[in-house]
């Protein structure tokens, strides 16, 4: 466990990064959803991460309560990524200790985590495979 303790994200993180921009449809996001099968996808304005959108974001936009009229599927579908994503969301750096990590993941139940430099530009994702990789590798010693 040490060896995890000193682990950091970085060392675990993917490094090739699949995002989406802000007109993403959702019906474009949910192909790739299906063909990727993430949880999430930084949501990008040129070169700077706007935001994340993950598959619950999608499926929030699905539930409707009696007070509000049910519009159609095609139109739900037409929507953009830029209607339904959380602009304001957790990252963490290079740097952060694979512990941090696991607790943010845990205390906000996320499955990734986008990983930004001190410039704020994206340079990888962790998710909870990496964290469990992590976990067995460090176990192996």
């Amino acid at each position: 466990m040490h060896r995890f303790l000193e682990a950091s994200a970085g060392q675990y993180m993917t490094r090739i990064v699949k995002t989406v921009a802000r007109e993403t449809t959702m019906r474009e996001l949910q192909r790739m959803f299906d063909a990727d099968n993430f949880n999430c996808y930084p949501v990008r304005d040129g070169d700077d991460v706007v935001g994340i959108v993950s598959q619950f974001d999608f499926l929030k936009c699905f539930a409707f309560n009696p007070g509000r009229m049910v519009p159609a599927y095609d139109d739900l579908l037409s929507r953009m990524v830029a209607d339904v994503m959380t602009p304001e969301f957790i990252y963490v750096d290079p740097e952060t200790k694979l512990a941090r990590v696991l607790q943010l993941m845990v205390d906000h139940r996320m499955k990734s985590i986008p990983v930004l430099d001190a410039e704020q530009r994206l340079v990888g994702i962790i998710a909870r495979a990496d964290i469990m990789r992590a976990l067995a590798s460090c176990a192996r010693g």
